[in-house]
């Protein structure tokens, strides 16, 4: 770090005394003097250092921002602390990784927590035995280390919205004591929406290189755990779609459909149609956002991806795992694909987005109002948009990463000594048709390329090299780049 600072001063005095015999110098010979010289200084500072610089010239505010944002149905308390540390105390020795879709005992929560944390992706999975789930919610939240924060994907949404003084925002979803306490005093919960019990949610984090017996985490993440019942059902989707016509907002986000994989097929079916209804009856001139999370049914990925929830929003936000998933149950592009091997591939990832909109997107002959795609992971986010119905999404897609910067490290502003630039420095935009090679320039941050009537935005992430907290990155991101995105009138 000394010698940067030190050849940054002695550039400084070249400049200075450039600019004292300037007069005697050939005109030709001071600009290339001097070029050469500015250059020189630029590469001295860190790669991180010149994005930053480059994220702060690109994120400006749309022209037309939002007012009032209704954000549902989810919402609770979350319970996090270190995954091994509850492992402990529960008694539970270290053993082989298993992926189970749903978990029934400690033993399942072992193995699951093993199997995710070796891999270092997040994941979420519902217990089905409630007396268990009490008995182990109980062992976490009295834990020393166990914190306590707002949780669920649309009340970490909308919590992360309101610290924007210029923004309303309504909650709907099952708000008990606890969690109201926790809420920004600009998050509007109309009474309906309280209840007298708090649904608790487990977040079980471990940091990259954390060892339990013989697993050793290759990424700071999570895995999360619960047995919610009322989010499960999504019990408060008719009364936040009614909540609508007084609050008045120009957006919607909604998230929460992955929580009713807990329930039978058939009930989870029943209740989809019910949700689907009630999407429905949103006018059509408020832009819907969707937020997805981890799910493992693909038929039910599927339905609502097909003829159910997709064609009704304009917008969906989604990290890695959940794209490949999505790509997987819809027999999509690269869906032979079984897992991500290190940082997704860009054209790889860029296929499927682009797909998703080209099959399942807002096209003439079909009846989708779907036009924009936050895909985010570890190192890049891409923003993928049809043409003609999002703009400031250079802006947008920066301050998405920029969120993930300062969320991760806990700071205000980013902190450049504290993340590294993980992104690919060269990368294809796409392996099904002639792609474009790009070469990331830490300068020019945000790339742009487009396909067939879909715009493409990606810049790198700034990854933090000590995370503090990890849970709800996502949603962070998410609502940072709808906080900058404008949607155009059709």
């Amino acid at each position: 770090m000394w010698q940067r600072s030190v050849c940054v001063g002695l550039l400084a005095l070249a400049l200075g005394y450039l600019c004292v015999l300037g007069p005697e110098l050939p005109p030709a010979a001071l600009r290339q003097l001097s070029a050469s010289l500015l250059g020189t200084l630029r590469s001295a500072r860190s790669l991180e250092a010149r994005t930053v610089a480059a994220w702060q010239a690109a994120i400006v505010r749309p022209a037309r921002g939002w007012a009032r944002v209704a954000v549902g149905v989810n919402a609770c308390v979350d319970v996090v602390l270190s995954g091994v540390k509850l492992l402990e105390a529960l008694g539970l020795e270290p053993g082989n990784g298993k992926n189970h879709a749903v978990l029934s005992s400690g033993q399942d929560l072992g193995e699951a927590f093993t199997h995710f944390m070796e891999r270092g992706v997040a994941a979420e999975r519902f217990f089905s035995d409630a007396a268990g789930f009490q008995d182990i919610a109980r062992t976490a939240s009295e834990h020393p280390a166990a914190q306590l924060y707002v949780g669920g994907n649309a009340a970490l949404i909308g919590q992360k919205l309101a610290t924007n003084p210029d923004l309303k925002i309504l909650l709907c979803g099952p708000v008990g004591p606890r969690l109201h306490e926790l809420l920004d005093d600009n998050v509007v919960v109309p009474p309906e929406s309280m209840q007298e019990r708090d649904e608790f949610h487990l977040i079980l984090e471990y940091q990259a290189g954390e060892e339990w017996g013989q697993v050793r985490a290759p990424a700071a993440n999570r895995f999360i755990f619960s047995h919610d019942l009322s989010n499960g059902a999504l019990n408060m989707l008719e009364v936040f779609v009614s909540s609508l016509d007084e609050f008045q907002p120009d957006l919607v986000v909604l998230s929460g459909l992955h929580m009713m994989e807990g329930q039978s097929k058939e009930a989870r079916q029943r209740r989809l149609m019910e949700a689907v209804a009630s999407i429905s009856d949103i006018p059509t001139d408020i832009p819907i956002h969707l937020e997805l999370a981890s799910m493992t049914d693909q038929d039910f990925m599927s339905n609502i991806m097909h003829q159910q929830v997709f064609p009704l929003v304009n917008s969906i936000g989604l990290n890695e795992q959940e794209l490949l998933f999505l790509t997987q149950a819809a027999s999509g592009p690269h869906a032979s694909l079984g897992s991500w091997s290190g940082i997704p591939d860009v054209g790889v990832v860029s296929d499927i987005l682009f797909w998703i909109l080209k099959e399942h997107g807002k096209a003439a002959e079909r009846a989708s109002d779907l036009t924009r795609i936050h895909f985010h992971t570890l190192a890049y986010h891409i923003l993928a948009t049809v043409d003609g119905h999002w703009g400031n999404q250079a802006a947008a897609v920066a301050a998405g990463a920029r969120a993930a910067g300062t969320q991760a490290c806990a700071t205000d502003t980013i902190d450049t000594s504290r993340v590294l630039l993980k992104a690919p420095r060269e990368f294809l935009t796409s392996h099904m048709e002639a792609p474009a090679k790009i070469s990331l320039n830490p300068d020019e941050p945000v790339v742009h390329w487009h396909r067939e009537g879909i715009s493409f935005h990606f810049t790198p992430v700034l990854v933090c090299k000590d995370p503090v907290r990890t849970v709800g990155l996502g949603d962070a991101i998410s609502a940072e780049g709808l906080l900058y995105s404008e949607a155009y009138p059709q």
